[in-house]
């Protein structure tokens, strides 16, 4: 009979075993459930009225420091 430290161990990998399979097929269901939508399509551009874009300054329009 193997030591109570070392059935424990072994409970708790069998445990993590389980829990490592689940999350791997609940992984797999829910990437077959968003490929089956169909491709992704971008937005129309009515979607895209009123955003705003901001962009860094280049080094081209950057003053040196004085």
């Amino acid at each position: 009979m193997a030591a109570p430290k070392q059935q424990r161990g072994r409970w708790v990998a069998i445990v993590t075993g389980i829990v490592s399979v689940l999350i791997g097929v609940a992984y797999l269901a829910l990437i077959t459930v968003l490929d089956a939508r169909g491709p992704m399509r971008p937005p129309p551009p009515e979607a895209l009225v009123g955003v705003v874009t901001a962009s860094l300054p280049t080094a081209a329009g950057v003053l040196p420091p004085v």
